[in-house]
């Protein structure tokens, strides 16, 4: 258990931030989902910049690797693109 008073609020910081990095990953982690059950291609491309964009900022903030996202980000624009 921690002594320091910065330990505690270290603590309480971290708890924050894993709350929030936990709904950040997890709403971009459903939108993936949802544009890959897609099957119309222009309702499709409408979504995926908004896509791209959460992508990018969880890749951002350091909470998925660069490389992840930009291979998620390459997977999902070649499945739009394929959409007829």
């Amino acid at each position: 258990m921690a002594h320091h008073k910065s330990a505690k609020k270290r603590i309480r910081q971290d708890n924050k931030k894993r709350i929030a990095n936990r709904y950040y990953k997890k709403s971009t982690r459903t939108a993936i989902k949802n544009l890959r059950e897609m099957e119309e291609k222009a309702e499709a491309e409408k979504f995926l910049p908004r896509v791209i964009s959460m992508i990018d900022r969880l890749a951002k903030r350091n909470s998925w690797h660069k490389n992840k996202a930009a291979n998620l980000k390459g997977k999902l624009t070649r499945f739009v693109n394929a959409l007829s």
